[in-house]
């Protein structure tokens, strides 16, 4: 009889109970590291990115007076826009006791840029100048048509709340560059707009991936993430053993009772006392030369600005950061858009042409992705019915403008056409799920293939939908 047919026999419930968790335990502690390292689903021989920072323009940036011009719209300024196109995809409900929804031309004026001759607005003079170095896509489309499952639906692939976002299927699916910060961070700056619409924590969250995977939010100012700092001012050897008594408890926990969130928890103190050392050197911006500020503009001094989260977002792509999500609000322009596009352009504008710049001239350009672009575009018809010099813009989901760089995108190609009226795709149309799928591409990662199981069945960023765009590719 070998030991383990004893074992076997002579085991009784409280010892097979006993070593059955530990074994859990271990499963669980050895899943800590292997988080690491990437998931199976990489099958790229050589992925062209390995990061990406997303400029996320919150309330939906109008199309038509921005990227995309439509010169019909000054002929038939006024009219009824269902005289014109065939009414396709959803509508809110803001104009539905309106007559009419009468077409309103753009008040600025356009000018082709670049080798490429790329349609820009004056509102957005400095990305003007480089629209050579980076790929505008006028034919993006989504499904919802309100803020809120929008920008669930572009941060997560669903728009019910609930899903992992896209920064945690990286962190799950591609693991650490960095071991001293956080795979995925979230940087947010307000526009100077009131009722802006409301920002969830729960669109960085990792929601059925563990919470590891979850963004991190890095505050404004000296203190990004709250209570790094020891009040006690010990040495690190010090707190250090503070750290492996607590972690000693965690572990015993675990072995008892093999729950992945006690893994989780022992993986989140390890950050946390890895990011007191990282973080007050990735705040302090002493070492930023004047060159900076003048590529940024002043604004970048100030922390809290769209800006200043450039520039932070270089620094964090300079450590390797994975994923680093920018929000910038204030976008939603139902009524006086003239009164405010202007100024969240001026907000952003120098600061999106410089973050771009500054990566190319550091050769982090190459294996970067840089998203601009928001939850969806603004009609071609007035908000209230009423054409007048203060015009406002609904909410469009079957087309709007999307604008990417670097990372194996094509620089300067103008990719999908709309209609005369900005109306509808016509030619190209360019899904949420086909952009996710195509950055997941460029980042190494068959976008059908990194799943995770959850309540018996599989889940995908894409969901079942999705191509690769390779039209876009380099």
């Amino acid at each position: 009889m070998n030991d383990l047919e004893i074992t076997l026999q002579t085991i009784n419930r409280r010892r097979m109970l006993q070593l059955g968790a530990a074994g859990l335990g271990g499963i669980a502690l050895s899943g800590i590291e292997a988080a690491q390292s990437p998931h199976p689903a990489i099958v790229t021989p050589s992925p062209r990115a390995k990061r990406i920072i997303y400029l996320f323009q919150a309330g939906g940036p109008s199309q038509v007076d921005l990227f995309d011009p439509k010169p019909l719209l000054t002929q038939h300024h006024g009219k009824d826009m269902f005289s014109l196109v065939k009414q396709a995809g959803r509508l809110t409900n803001f104009n539905a006791n309106g007559a009419i929804r009468p077409v309103v031309a753009s008040k600025y004026k356009f000018d082709q840029h670049g080798k490429n001759g790329a349609w820009v607005s004056e509102l957005l003079p400095n990305l003007a100048k480089i629209t050579d170095e980076f790929c505008t896509i006028l034919s993006t489309s989504t499904s919802p048509v309100n803020h809120d499952p929008a920008m669930t639906f572009m941060q997560t692939g669903h728009n019910l709340p609930g899903r992992p976002s896209f920064g945690s299927w990286l962190s799950y699916g591609l693991g650490s560059m960095n071991r001293n910060l956080p795979e995925f961070v979230v940087l947010v700056s307000i526009g100077e707009l009131p009722n802006n619409q409301p920002l969830n924590n729960r669109l960085w969250s990792s929601g059925f991936l563990s919470g590891r995977h979850a963004g991190v939010r890095l505050r404004s100012g000296a203190e990004p993430v709250l209570y790094l700092n020891d009040p006690t001012q010990k040495p690190v050897t010090e707190r250090r053993k503070m750290f492996d008594a607590i972690n000693k408890l965690n572990q015993e926990e675990l072995a008892r009772s093999a729950d992945p969130a006690v893994a989780t928890r022992i993986e989140q103190y390890e950050m946390a006392f890895r990011m007191q050392s990282s973080v007050p050197g990735l705040a302090d911006l002493s070492d930023e030369p004047e060159s900076t500020y003048k590529l940024y503009g002043e604004e970048a001094r100030k922390p809290g600005t769209f800006a200043f989260n450039c520039l932070m977002a270089r620094r964090l792509a300079e450590r390797d950061v994975r994923f680093i999500q920018l929000y910038h609000t204030g976008w939603d322009h139902h009524f006086n858009l003239p009164a405010h596009l202007p100024n969240r352009c001026k907000e952003t504008d120098q600061a999106s042409a410089a973050l771009i710049m500054d990566l190319k001239q550091r050769g982090l350009l190459e294996d970067t992705i840089v998203v601009w672009g928001g939850e969806f575009g603004r009609t071609t018809f007035s908000q209230d019915s009423k054409v007048q010099e203060s015009y406002g813009r609904d909410h469009h989901a079957n087309c709007f403008t999307t604008l990417v760089a670097g990372g194996g995108f094509k620089p300067g190609l103008i990719h999908g056409e709309t209609d005369d009226f900005c109306y509808s795709v016509v030619k190209d149309e360019v899904p949420v799920h086909d952009l996710h799928a195509t950055l997941m591409h460029l980042l190494g990662i068959d976008h059908e293939r990194l799943t995770f199981r959850h309540q018996g069945r599989d889940y995908r960023l894409t969901d079942v939908h999705g191509k690769v765009v390779k039209s876009l590719l380099v």
